[in-house]
C-alpha cells in the first residue's frame, strides 16, 4: 500500500517554516528534521510519529500504538491511524508531538 498522498500535503503544510528533508522509507514519506525522522505518512496508513520513549502516556490516546517492525516493537515511535488525525487540530497536535521530540536528539 503506498502513503496517502493528501495525508503527506497535511504534514508537509504544517512543517512549513521548518529545516525538513522528505525521505521515501518504510513505504512511505518520512519527514526528517536535522537528520532524524520525525514523523511520517505511513504506507499502512496514518501517521508514524517519534515519541520520548520513555512517556508511555500517549499510548492511552485513542488510535494509537507502539509501531511494530517484523514482529518487534519500536520504542520511540508510534503508530496513529488516519481516524485519530481526521481533524486538522489532531493532525497538528502529533505533528508538533513528533517534531518537539526530534528536536531534542543530536543531529546526524
Amino acid at each position: 500500500m503506498a502513503y496517502d498522498r493528501d495525508l503527506a500535503n497535511r504534514i508537509r503544510e504544517l512543517l512549513a517554516g521548518e529545516s525538513v528533508v522528505e525521505k521515501a522509507m518504510f513505504g512511505g514519506l518520512a519527514f526528517l528534521l536535522n537528520g532524524n525522522m520525525s514523523v511520517a505518512a505511513s504506507g499502512q496508513g496514518g501517521l508514524l510519529v517519534r515519541s520520548d520513549p520513555d512517556d508511555q502516556s500517549v499510548l492511552d490516546e485513542p488510535g494509537v500504538s507502539p509501531m511494530e517492525m517484523r514482529g518487534r516493537e519500536m520504542k520511540g515511535w508510534l503508530r496513529v491511524t488516519a481516524d485519530a488525525v481526521e481533524s486538522d487540530a489532531a493532525m497538528a497536535r502529533w505533528v508538533r508531538h513528533a517534531v518537539s521530540y526530534a528536536k531534542t536528539l543530536p543531529p546526524k
